[in-house]
């Protein structure tokens, strides 16, 4: 899989569902779906905790990582 940049941000909000949203670095809110969390091995992500996005080549979220 190709993958764009790895991008930092802080998370917003983890969601019932798994999902969560995310606030980049630059501001943006980014929802991130469930199985982008679950690809980095998380069970639940807490408000205010740093992590780093992982997209593919159409610019989706496809993992959400340990920040580096």
């Amino acid at each position: 899989m190709t993958q764009h940049p790895r991008e930092q941000a802080t998370v917003s909000a983890h969601h019932p569902d798994g999902s969560a949203t995310v606030l980049r670095d630059d501001g943006v809110l980014v929802d991130v779906p469930a199985e982008a969390v679950a690809e980095g091995g998380w069970r639940t992500l807490r408000p205010g905790q740093r992590v780093t996005l992982l997209r593919d080549a159409a610019g989706d979220v496809r993992g959400v990582l340990r920040p580096v």
